[in-house]
């Protein structure tokens, strides 16, 4: 195995020259660089990434910390952030944790020399962290950290819009506590009943239950006198709960009840395909990996949103 004094001695430089070459360093000549890139090629030389660390005082290696239930979608993260992460060779150390206890635990040991940079995905709970190392990516905002957030309230108000265009006006609106930003989703939400001239019903809005099936339970028994064609949810997995739900109540989707993701697709055997809001994880990964790049500043507050994605009626 070839090492680092075979490509000094091939490439006729010093081993720093060689380092800092390899390190992407500034101030090598361009001949240097030229004659050290062509002695790694021909020895097929693979740098020890250990020892380049101990060099250049970084690891390679971002912490990724999944603050949520949602297993469906933490791998529609880590497949966006691999992938973009990867080809700026840097690598990916995870960790999954369900309270603020156990991330801000992960937290403490992925910065103890492990990672050089860290992002915590989808906590429902603020962590009041100021470190500029750390990126939050949809979670609970909070002010003087690195945020990428989701447009909630957007996603809302562009739901009830495309419901209200299909001449569903009777929109229930289940959100859990589990799902966080209820104020978001609920101004959404009314922005677009408002704008719709729709009456807003407080009895088809449940935004403190503990569980979508509880609330669904309670919207099902009060049909009779508050009665619903279209339901909104949180995202995919609380649709994936619901729609079996409904039908056994006799309800068939989407005809009876249109029910509309506020937050990914779903795409499931035997469940309905149904309209939802999709936000592009790839340019949340490019995003963050751009600042990663950076770093000269703080990266402050990222709002994305969503984008409207309908189902092809005539596959059904």
């Amino acid at each position: 195995m070839s090492t680092i004094n075979d490509v000094s001695r091939l490439a006729g430089v010093s081993k720093a020259t060689v380092s800092r070459v390899l390190s992407g360093s500034r101030g090598v000549k361009e001949e240097s660089r030229q004659a050290v890139l062509k002695a790694v090629d021909e020895l097929n030389y693979r740098p020890n990434v250990i020892a380049q660390s101990l060099l250049s005082q970084s690891t390679g290696c971002i912490g990724v910390i999944c603050a949520q239930d949602n297993i469906h979608q933490t791998t529609d993260y880590l497949y966006a952030l691999e992938k973009q992460l990867s080809e700026h060779q840097k690598h990916l150390l995870l960790r999954f944790a369900n309270t603020k206890a156990e991330v801000l635990r992960a937290l403490h040991e992925l910065s103890s020399g492990l990672c050089d940079d860290i992002l915590i995905i989808g906590a429902r709970f603020v962590l009041n962290i100021e470190q500029e190392n750390v990126i939050l990516v949809d979670c609970i905002e909070q002010e003087n950290s690195n945020n990428i957030q989701f447009d909630h309230a957007f996603a809302a108000e562009t739901a009830c819009n495309y419901l209200a265009s299909q001449g569903r006006h009777q929109i229930a609106l289940i959100h859990p506590l589990s799902s966080g930003f209820a104020d978001q989703v609920l101004f959404g939400y009314k922005q677009a009943l408002e704008k719709n001239f729709l009456p807003f019903n407080r009895n088809l809005v449940f935004m403190g239950s503990s569980s979508s099936s509880v609330a669904l339970q309670e919207l099902l028994n009060n049909a009779s006198t508050f009665n619903f064609n279209a339901l909104l949810v949180a995202n995919e997995l609380e649709a994936q709960r619901v729609i079996p739900q409904l039908q056994a109540f006799n309800k068939s989707v989407p005809e009876d009840v249109m029910v509309f993701s506020l937050a990914g697709s779903l795409h499931l055997p035997g469940i309905p395909t149904i309209p939802a809001i999709e936000y592009s994880l790839d340019a949340m990964a490019a995003r963050i990996v751009a600042w990663l790049d950076e770093k000269t500043q703080m990266l402050g507050g990222c709002v994305l949103r969503g984008d409207l994605i309908i189902p092809d009626m005539r596959k059904r």
